[in-house]
């Protein structure tokens, strides 16, 4: 094996290791994508179910995580001595606490998008009306935005900030 070809290979295991604790960390698990058919609608009653599963699977995740936070916290509450032990549990606590949060935002998110299931609204931009396409909602089932008017938003909003 060839100099290249190990880094070639390292680097595909170190990005393909990323992908896999960036899915455990936004408890988003692994799933297999739709097989899109030849002249199906969109957003069929297949396709519903489909993001269904996966936003109840990530709901699910979500809530455990949240669950053994709350756990974790009871059973690591100690009186430390060492006022530096005690600062260091604390940022810890601070840390999990403002992931959670972001997590319990993202939990009323989810159950919104399963809403917009239910009414028959998902998968469809909510600014131009397009579909928003099974792949991109494959990467992101919570996305409301086509990615024509999310690349203008995010324009927009880098625009703003300058």
């Amino acid at each position: 094996m060839t100099k290249s070809t190990t880094t070639r290979a390292t680097t595909a295991t170190k990005t393909t290791k990323t992908a896999k604790k960036a899915d455990q960390n936004s408890g988003l698990t692994a799933f297999a994508p739709y097989k899109i058919k030849k002249g199906e609608k969109y957003m069929n009653e297949k396709q519903q179910e489909h993001f269904k599963v996966i936003l109840g699977h990530w709901r699910m995740n979500l809530m455990e995580k949240a669950d053994s936070t709350v756990n974790h916290m009871k059973e690591e509450a100690n009186n430390f001595a060492d006022p530096n032990d005690r600062a260091t549990l604390e940022e810890e606590f601070a840390l999990e606490l403002r992931s959670r949060d972001r997590e319990r935002k993202l939990i009323k998110k989810i159950e919104e998008t399963l809403e917009r299931i239910e009414q028959g609204d998902y998968g469809y931009c909510d600014s131009c009306g397009v579909e928003v396409g099974i792949r991109r909602l494959e990467a992101r089932p919570t996305a409301t935005l086509c990615i024509d008017c999310k690349t203008l938003d995010e324009i927009k909003e880098k625009h703003i900030r300058s």
